[in-house]
């Protein structure tokens, strides 16, 4: 397996836990989308949207990273599973993953902070403030979910948990983590957001999250 990816990419952040988390050996390409390497010929021409990351596997080339880690989840069964097994649970832990990834994330990437300040001629601290603002916006959103999730499954006789969902990390944990990160580079106030907070700081307990952060990345910049 080969993941091309940049090391700051909340997105490939994502699928980085998840291989850890499933203890699956990779080739790590960097893309240094920062600089446009995602744009460049020899990445464009593989991958069709030019995004990170994208999961070289058995001849395949895979793009988006909720795709990237549900087909990790069902190509190798054996290891810990990112969603749950029964249904209903499954689109519980989705729904958490895409608070994040579709609603959180989308607003302050990369290039749309590049087009506010190229663009409409934003300043950077005008820029910052549109970040904070979508982030905290969101993860008051995600706390409120986590919430009433753990209001109702201590109601169906379910034991507490440190994560987002059960026992062990899922893909809403993978989710979460990246975006917590993130935040902290743009100094986001975390301040009343325990639950969400508490499964970031159990998550970055585990080695395979400890693993999988930038900083432990071969093309990290401080």
């Amino acid at each position: 397996m080969k993941l091309y990816n940049y090391f700051r990419s909340s997105a490939s952040f994502r699928v980085r836990i998840a291989l850890a988390l499933k203890g699956l050996p990779y080739e790590y390409v960097p893309i240094h989308i920062a600089r446009g390497d995602h744009k460049k010929d020899g990445y464009a021409s593989m991958v069709p949207d030019t995004l990170v990351p994208m999961l070289e596997i058995d001849g395949q080339r895979l793009s988006q990273s909720m795709a990237i880690i549900e087909y990790l989840d069902d190509k190798f069964p054996g290891t810990p599973p990112l969603l749950p097994a029964d249904a209903l649970a499954r689109a519980q832990v989705r729904a958490l993953a895409q608070s994040v990834a579709c609603e959180i994330h989308p607003l302050n990437n990369l290039r749309v902070l590049k087009y506010l300040v190229k663009n409409l001629k934003a300043e950077e601290e005008a820029k910052n403030t549109w970040y904070r603002h979508w982030v905290r916006e969101g993860l008051e959103s995600f706390e409120r979910q986590l919430q009433t999730l753990e209001a109702q499954r201590a109601q169906q006789g379910h034991a507490k948990s440190v994560y987002c969902f059960g026992g062990t990390p899922t893909l809403a944990d993978c989710c979460l983590v990246p975006q917590i990160f993130n935040g902290q580079r743009f100094k986001v106030n975390f301040d009343g957001l325990p639950r969400t907070m508490a499964a970031f700081d159990a998550c970055m307990a585990l080695d395979a999250f400890k693993a999988a952060q930038p900083s432990a990345c071969p093309d990290f910049e401080p």
